[in-house]
């Protein structure tokens, strides 16, 4: 049976994860895109936060691997300025254990009064659309879970060879039951596959799990679709470092970047 989200909602910052959230290293955890969009959403949608502000940075410290069942979230202010915020988040077990952490940079949205003459200079994107691009998933044993919750569209690479690969990601289910995706959420629970989509070693014969996630973002997606143009590159002592390019069809919207942990299987 299809589940109708992500998230489904508890109450009081609680939910409770679905199938869909499930990631490709165990039937028992969520890939960590979607935790990392319900913290993006947490921070966007806490008590008092100004609408002149915009998500530009946000960096994840991935602590230990996220349940499949329920999850709590907790958002801190740090610091609020007149044209920059600092807030931080945590999503919590059932267990009351910190499973990953957030840190947001907001940055207040000038308007025309202020800046009258300031030109929008974006980078082009160079690599074929969605429309343009070969659907596939990632090759995994569970019938359910963030391969069949996300549309992926391959523009070059494959999720089965090893090497570079652009795609684009589309979320067929919202991130929380009976809501609609802000544009943060979308380029969110999308950043964390770069390492998945660019993987430089055999996934069948090595593990490559990434501790940290941190996406910088010039501006929210336009429309459904999010690319990531993603490289991965190894050192011998079996750290790596997976470097995407954000995308949506019409520009470069920022950058992801993952560190990596690798080992043999």
């Amino acid at each position: 049976m299809t589940v109708e989200a992500f998230f489904l909602p508890l109450g009081a910052q609680r939910f409770a994860a679905t199938a869909a959230a499930r990631g490709p290293w165990s039937p028992d955890s969520l890939h960590a895109g979607p935790p990392a969009a319900l913290l993006g959403r947490a921070v966007e949608r806490r008590s008092g936060a100004r609408e002149a502000f915009r998500v530009v940075r946000m960096t994840f410290e991935i602590l230990r691997p996220v349940p499949l069942g329920e999850v709590e979230v907790a958002v801190q202010e740090v610091q609020i300025g007149r044209s920059v915020e600092l807030v931080d988040a945590e999503l919590r077990t059932a267990e009351g254990k910190v499973a990953m952490r957030a840190h947001a940079l907001r940055i207040r949205v000038g308007d025309e009064s202020e800046l009258p003459e300031l030109p929008a200079i974006e980078s082009p994107v160079t690599v074929p659309g969605p429309e343009q691009s070969r659907p596939e998933t990632f090759p995994l044993p569970w019938d359910e879970g963030y391969h069949t919750s996300m549309e992926m569209r391959f523009a070059h690479g494959s999720a089965v060879e090893p090497g570079p690969a652009a795609a684009w990601f589309r979320m067929r289910v919202p991130l929380v039951a009976d809501e609609e995706p802000s544009g943060l959420s979308r380029v969110l629970i999308a950043a964390d596959s770069g390492n998945g989509i660019s993987g430089a070693l055999d996934f069948r014969r090595h593990t490559y799990v990434n501790p940290d996630l941190t996406v910088h973002l010039r501006r929210p997606p336009v429309g459904e679709w999010v690319g990531l143009d993603a490289r991965t590159s190894v050192d011998q002592a079996g750290i790596g470092l997976a470097d995407a390019v954000l995308l949506d069809e019409k520009a470069v919207i920022g950058r992801s970047a993952q560190s990596l942990f690798i080992t043999s299987r």
